[in-house]
């Protein structure tokens, strides 16, 4: 029996959905400390960082359906796990009645007693499938998105998520360590599902709302197996953005956003339009969707679901309720394609919206290609000189300052770079093509010149390498390797150490 559309009209894919709540702490990292920092009183419990995940997956077969009910009913124990099955019956019954009071009984009870795709613990289907880690908004919930990633395991993902909880206590701490906490978690799940037999942990996309739509652009920063970015409306304001170092961000990145705010409006809310993530991301392959009926709140159907009628004025609900299920469309096929090389993913890029059936007006897109030639970071300088030649550095490295004035390599990285190729790679050209740029970036580098005339002893170029050896000796009086390699190579040192 073929499963009914899902919420907004979401069409599932040919997978049966699996949910599993896997209860666990990442040992790594303390989250309380030997005092409470909301009652004061000494914490007795477990002070490693929990991290309740929800796994959505491919099902083999049908199961009994959750309700959304059930959905809510994590929200119980996605900080502390011990609540007792009254303290989660007194959750549920607060749950019932903010929904009561946003939707009328009626309507509130008919939504928490919603049947979901996803079955609890169902077979797992067999294969490997990509993998999608979610990052809840600040302080959301795990099921924030429960649709989009039931959407996503019917089409043949494994969803990763868990709550986005603050450094320390339940409530996100907006500032950098808050913003670091959340994309150590992405870490934290991306390590995890390592360990479950579906996932084809050579494909793997981070997706995120607002808050987490900015922690999982900082976890691909830092973190290059993450191979595709979708971020629902986040990583607005320039200060918050400041971790993310741009020319990491060289991945394909899907950006979807609410409707566009006026000049007016942005200086109303003091919005600082100088410097936007998206747009100095220039190395990064990035696809921007604008969905006009939308709002903020609306990428979470936890808050979709929940708002009021009063909600909903220049849009009505089945609008913005269309808007986010072209959202959930633009997301799978823009992953399809970058995850799965698939040809009608691709496809679905390439059209306009309209060309793709999105009703007119709701929708604009933008690709923003990224630039060609190397990334200016050591990886792409290094991947420049594996193509073009290490005799060939100081070119590249000053065509790549051109491109990108900010572009540096520190002497302690020349040094470092130039032994691992020495040791490591053991290419003793490139290693000394490395020094000499080196000595060429800093010429008052006795480490650099010492090193230079190592390579050249091992080059059997003992007249290069006495060279080297004094000049590093002329900068440095005190450098006995270079007064000993000296006298080895039957010069004598023309300095002496200093009194």
């Amino acid at each position: 029996m073929a499963q009914a559309p899902g919420f907004a009209g979401l069409q599932p894919g040919p997978y049966r959905v699996g949910l599993r709540v896997v209860q666990q702490h990442d040992y790594a990292r303390s989250y309380k400390g030997k005092t409470d920092l909301v009652t004061g009183q000494p914490y007795l419990g477990e002070r490693a960082r929990p991290v309740q995940t929800l796994v959505w997956y491919p099902a083999a077969k049908a199961g009994t359906p959750l309700r959304y009910a059930d959905y809510l009913r994590t929200e119980a124990t996605d900080e502390v796990f011990e609540r007792t099955e009254a303290q989660i019956a007194a959750f549920m019954d607060a749950q019932r009645q903010k929904a009561v009071a946003n939707l009328g009984l009626k309507q509130a009870q008919a939504m928490l007693d919603q049947r979901m795709w996803a079955a609890a613990n169902a077979s797992a289907a067999t294969g490997k499938f990509p993998v999608v880690i979610y990052a809840a908004g600040g302080g959301g919930v795990a099921h924030e998105a429960a649709d989009l990633c039931e959407y996503l395991a019917s089409h043949g993902y494994v969803v990763l998520a868990s709550r986005s909880l603050g450094t320390r206590t339940s409530l996100m701490n907006f500032d950098q360590e808050g913003l670091n906490t959340q994309a150590r978690d992405i870490a934290f799940l991306l390590a995890y599902a390592h360990t479950l037999p579906q996932a084809d942990m050579s494909h793997v996309a981070a997706a995120g709302w607002s808050w987490g739509g900015l922690a999982n652009a900082l976890a691909a920063s830092q973190d290059s197996r993450i191979d595709a970015l979708v971020s629902f409306d986040g990583t607005q304001h320039p200060d918050d953005t400041k971790p993310v170092v741009r020319t990491r961000l060289t991945l394909p990145w899907l950006y979807i956003q609410r409707r566009p705010e006026s000049v007016r409006e942005l200086s109303v809310r003091g919005m600082e339009t100088s410097s936007i993530l998206l747009n100095e991301a220039t190395y990064a392959d990035r696809y921007h969707v604008v969905m006009h009926p939308m709002e903020h709140v609306d990428f979470s159907t936890q808050a979709l679901r929940l708002a009021s009628p009063a909600h909903f004025t220049e849009y009505s609900r089945v609008e913005v309720e269309a808007a986010y299920r072209w959202a959930c469309r633009y997301t799978l096929e823009f992953l399809n394609a970058t995850l799965k090389a698939s040809v009608t993913g691709r496809q679905f890029l390439d059209r306009t919206p309209a060309q793709n059936g999105v009703p007119a007006h709701m929708a604009r897109f933008d690709h923003l290609p990224a630039l060609t030639g190397p990334v200016p970071t050591q990886a792409g300088f290094a991947a420049a000189l594996a193509k073009e030649g290490f005799a060939q550095a100081l070119q590249v490295y000053r065509r790549m300052q051109q491109q990108d004035a900010a572009f540096v390599l520190p002497e302690e990285a020349l040094n470092s770079w130039g032994y691992q190729l020495l040791r490591e790679a053991h290419d003793l050209p490139a290693a000394r093509a490395i020094f000499r740029l080196g000595t060429e970036l800093y010429p008052g580098s006795a480490n650099l010149f010492d090193s230079l005339g190592e390579a050249d002893e091992l080059n059997h170029n003992p007249a290069a390498a006495i060279i080297h050896y004094q000049r590093s000796l002329d900068l440095n009086p005190q450098n006995d390797n270079a007064r000993q390699r000296l006298q080895a190579l039957g010069a004598p040192a023309s300095s002496s150490p200093a009194n």
